[in-house]
């Protein structure tokens, strides 16, 4: 279908801008991102109650997590642990405050939000081994925060989907998750994910460039990301690249029909279903890259939290 035409139009927008004679330093492209994306949020859900955490990952930096309850319940309920996008670089668990509420509501599961450290100052695999010690203490924690530890699930949107899908593969093979092994993860929600370094399918070709999320913008997460770009080969960074999907959990995938990394996720949700997992990949019409921050941009944004609440609710329900 046409892309969508409130998207449409701010993309237009976008593209009147005028463009600073240099190129913005780091800190200047996260507050940009930070204030621009805040801006098409729209207001806040209500849940009924937050908490915010702070853990020790395993070099003993302090990590912190938000977490939302939907709804109070006596019974433990189930839960996703979250990963923001931002291309490993940029986004906080304060920029995706709105979208965590939206998302807690939506699927009916409490929401752990993960501020992993972000790259270059923290390359990978750091931000992977963060997410994956903030799963670790979920499923430590889980009677302390009412939570079922067989209904533990991993999501993210875009790098942050990278982050859920490598941990998902880090929990199949059962290596460095510490004493009490690897967690048994009961699904997977990924929210337009990228998922291959190689940046080589077809949608970066069709949507590469004026679809708010480039393909330059892409190539330079990635640089930021990985100390070397032969990293990208790997499956904790490409998920994609795995040998075998197989005896992974099961899937929602959600990708965008005007997005570059459209492709690659569609193709990954097909790979799960060829090697043996449960796996729904949806496609939403008319939407863009990054479309969970757009609910107060585009009404059709909704659809995303929409399908994954569908999605997550049929799986850990």
């Amino acid at each position: 279908m046409p892309l969508n035409p409130d998207i449409a139009h701010y993309l237009r927008e976008q593209a009147r801008m005028p463009q600073p004679p240099t190129a913005p330093t780091l800190a200047q492209l996260r507050q940009a991102t930070d204030t621009g994306l805040r801006a098409l949020h729209g207001p806040a859900e209500p849940v009924a109650r937050t908490g915010d955490f702070t853990l020790r990952a395993r070099d003993g930096a302090p990590l912190r997590l938000r977490v939302y309850w939907p709804s109070v319940s006596d019974a433990p309920q189930p839960a996703l642990v979250f990963a923001h996008g931002g291309g490993w670089c940029l986004g906080s668990m304060e920029l995706y405050d709105n979208p965590c509420r939206a998302l807690a509501v939506a699927t009916e599961a409490v929401v752990i939000s993960v501020d992993y450290r972000l790259a270059p100052e923290h390359r990978f695999p750091v931000p992977l081994q963060d997410f994956c010690d903030a799963l670790s203490w979920t499923f430590e924690q889980a009677e302390r925060l009412g939570l079922d530890r067989s209904r533990i699930a991993v999501a993210g949107d875009s790098a942050g989907a990278n982050l859920a899908a490598a941990a998902c593969l880090a929990a199949r093979h059962g290596d460095g998750w510490g004493a009490g092994g690897a967690p048994s993860i009961a699904h997977q929600l990924l929210l337009y994910p990228a998922l291959d370094a190689a940046m080589d399918s077809p949608s970066f070709d069709l949507f590469g460039d004026g679809y708010a999320l480039t393909r330059a913008t892409m190539a330079y997460c990635y640089e930021a990301y990985l100390a070397d770009p032969a990293q990208g080969r790997l499956e904790q960074v490409s998920p994609s690249r795995a040998e075998s999907l197989a005896g992974l959990p099961p899937a929602t995938v959600i990708s965008c029909e005007y997005d570059p990394l459209r492709d690659e996720a569609e193709a990954y949700a097909a790979r799960l279903q060829e090697d043996g997992v449960l796996a729904t990949a949806v496609r939403l019409p008319g939407m863009i890259h990054g479309c969970i921050h757009m609910l107060g941009l585009a009404p059709a944004a909704r659809q995303l939290l929409d399908m994954a609440g569908i999605g997550v609710r049929r799986a850990l329900r």
